[in-house]
């Protein structure tokens, strides 16, 4: 029987990932744990079979693209500038502060400056599959936390873009080999290669700038109504494969002729694509292969791990790892603070960059082929992420806990201080009126709704960004979190007539449904879940009505179906096993 590498490779890959994740799941762990260690047990340090490299770090690949188109859809360019005030400054001066822990810890060990250099910034960035992958888990990736660490993410893509294109330019600098440029005939830009380090760094940001102006000019102008078109034939089919052709297209040409990285070149297609009315039915056909492909990922991280070194150099491993969990961490979220940002803001950011991944691996592997760092250290590098990426979860996981702990801490310190109330928490005049919590996808379709049948409402928004475009609409907001104490009063809910929680946290949401409940008994108040125990969880605190999205498409579905057939409509599930009912009240004229 002929070798099937690729498909034993998916096998191997995919069926041990699912048994080790699966169990991983039973001892309350994340998945993940599970992932790692099933690319661990069939790599080339293990005994058994050993699956092939190369294949693995292709097919994972796939996952990364698909992953970073997926996010893109869910962010516009607005989203991404409205970051760059701390993102840029913020991603710089994290990898320059976790580059000097790294060289100075290179030096006290013996190794040479250059190996300092490229070990220290190894590990100063963040992986982008593990970031993404935990604040959709979360559901953070919407939050102030959420949209910076994005936002810092693209900007340590292209801080490292420019590092694997200079660092050769260095390396006899440093103290390495280099004989000369790599000529690409695949490039565009061939012709000009760089021959010097200046000429490098301008020919790289030459890419960049080009690169960016052609997706923003042009793919705004091409790929949507390709989509469109073919939307228009009907062919769901060809309509997925449209979006996988699109973003595998992009991804592979940004990384050919511009030198971009393939997460970086898909990521700003998908946010193009988030321009168009499609952009949710392209999110939702690639998600199955996004998600299978994104385990393979991080099989083929656990694939790279030699567990020796956790025997034979348990301190150096040790060191490493607080490098990049407490350092990236404290640095990230010191930034934050400086720039003014709440703890509990500083705190997602700095955990969601306290571990490292793809471009670490990379530019481990760069160094070594320059001979500026020893394979000992890019074994300290992969243990180090190995480490740090199943430590994650659990990090996420306590943040989780501790979010509403460090606002109440937050406000305890204003009130200490004797901090003023800011004037955008000034009573409002309203009454009978209804106050919407969260103005993102949810709560904006609401607004309208309100707007349309000319019921007064107000809105409780954290995002400056998008409390300021409200205030130039002339729409009734406040600034800061529903659960700041004075807030609910400041927004009458105790004359209020409906509470509508549209934010996505329901911990948070929780909390803000006792407050208001508190205040006005008689109030209706209305939240979203995405599961049955969120539903519980919020009907405990009184919530009058839970929406839980797969339900209400039933719902609708269903009784579409039966006004066709001339059939009393009937609910898909009993609304009362789910929350309290009540007498909706007629909305005022």
């Amino acid at each position: 029987m002929p070798q099937a590498p690729l498909i034993a490779t998916l096998v191997a890959g995919l069926g041990l990932a699912f048994i080790l994740g699966t169990l991983a799941n039973r001892l309350r762990l994340s998945p993940l744990v599970g992932y790692l260690v099933a690319g661990v047990l069939i790599g080339p340090f293990t005994p058994g079979f050993v699956a092939d490299q190369a294949l693995a770090r292709q097919l994972a690949e796939l996952g990364v693209i698909l992953l970073m188109f997926g996010i893109g859809l869910h962010f516009s360019l607005n989203d991404l500038l409205s970051a760059r005030k701390i993102a840029i400054p913020g991603a710089i001066g994290q990898m320059a502060l976790v580059t000097m822990l790294g060289l100075l810890v290179t030096q006290a060990i013996g190794w040479p400056i250059g190996a300092g250099v490229v070990f220290g910034l190894a590990l100063s960035v963040a992986s982008t599959v593990v970031v993404l992958r935990a604040l959709q888990e979360m559901r953070q990736l919407e939050t102030d936390g959420g949209r910076i660490a994005v936002g810092w993410l693209v900007v340590e893509d292209l801080a490292m873009i420019l590092a694997l294109v200079l660092l050769p330019a260095f390396a006899g600098v440093l103290g390495g080999n280099f004989n000369g440029p790599n000529l690409n005939g695949n490039d565009l830009f061939t012709l000009f290669e760089p021959q010097t380090i200046w000429s490098a760094l301008g020919l790289t940001l030459g890419k960049l700038a080009a690169f960016f102006a052609i997706m923003v000019v042009v793919g705004r102008r091409v790929i949507p109504p390709i989509l469109h078109y073919v939307a228009h034939t009907g062919s769901r089919e060809l309509f997925r494969l449209a979006v996988l052709a699109i973003a595998l297209g992009v991804a592979f040409g940004a990384a050919e002729l511009f030198g971009v990285s393939f997460a970086l070149g898909a990521f700003f297609a998908g946010m193009i694509l988030a321009e168009s009315q499609l952009s949710q039915r392209a999110a939702q056909e690639t998600l199955p292969l996004r998600d299978a492909f994104a385990v393979l990922f991080f099989v083929s991280v656990g694939m790279l791990f030699n567990p020796m070194i956790l025997v034979e150099q348990p301190l150096l491993v040790g060191v490493t790892f607080l490098i990049i969990v407490i350092g990236n961490a404290t640095a990230a979220s010191a930034i934050a603070l400086m720039f003014g940002y709440p703890s509990h803001v500083a705190l997602t950011l700095g955990l969601s960059l306290a571990q490292i991944g793809e471009f670490s691996f990379i530019l481990a592997g760069l160094g070594v082929d320059l001979a500026l760092l020893p394979e000992a250290g890019r074994d300290l590098v992969l243990a180090g992420a190995i480490l740090s990426i199943l430590v994650n979860p659990l990090l996420f996981a306590a943040l989780d806990r501790l979010t509403p702990w460090l606002k109440a801490r937050e406000r305890t310190i204003a009130t200490q201080e004797g901090k003023s109330e800011p004037p955008e928490l000034a009573a409002t005049s309203l009454t009978d009126h209804a106050v919407l919590v969260g103005h993102g996808r949810v709560g904006s379709l609401v607004a309208e709704t309100l707007q349309k049948a000319r019921q007064p409402y107000l809105v409780i928004e954290e995002r400056q960004v998008i409390v300021e475009q409200l205030r130039a609409r002339g729409v009734d907001v406040i600034a800061g979190n529903a659960a700041q104490p004075g807030l609910l009063e400041a927004a009458n809910v105790a004359s209020a007539r409906w509470l509508i929680s549209a934010i996505p946290n329901p911990f948070e949401s929780g909390n803000l449904i006792e407050q208001a409940h508190a205040i006005n008994p008689r109030l209706e108040i209305i939240a979203r879940a995405h599961s049955d125990a969120e539903v519980d969880y919020l009907k405990k605190f009184g919530a009058d009505l839970i929406i839980m999205g797969e339900r209400e498409i039933a719902r609708g579905i269903s009784d579409h179906i039966l006004s066709r057939i001339d059939a009393p409509a009937a609910p898909v599930a009993d609304q009362s096993q789910n929350a309290r009912q009540v007498d909706p009240k007629p909305m005022a004229g």
